[in-house]
């Protein structure tokens, strides 16, 4: 579920930023549709850094 939840509110954040954008500066349909490719691209991150598909650069953990 938190998988899903983590693609979807990127993809949505930006949709809307991306909407707003263009209502504001005039710039239609291009600030949704850069928006909306940077917030896929952000959910897909956002997934795999939550499911552990991005693994730490070895030599770079330290334990605090």
């Amino acid at each position: 579920m938190r998988l899903s939840t983590e693609f979807i509110a990127g993809v949505l954040a930006g949709g809307i930023l991306g909407w707003m954008f263009d209502r504001y500066l005039g710039t239609k349909p291009w600030g949704l549709i850069v928006l909306l490719m940077l917030g896929f691209a952000t959910g897909v991150y956002n997934v795999m850094r939550v499911s552990g598909a991005l693994s730490k650069a070895p030599g770079k953990e330290r334990d605090l």
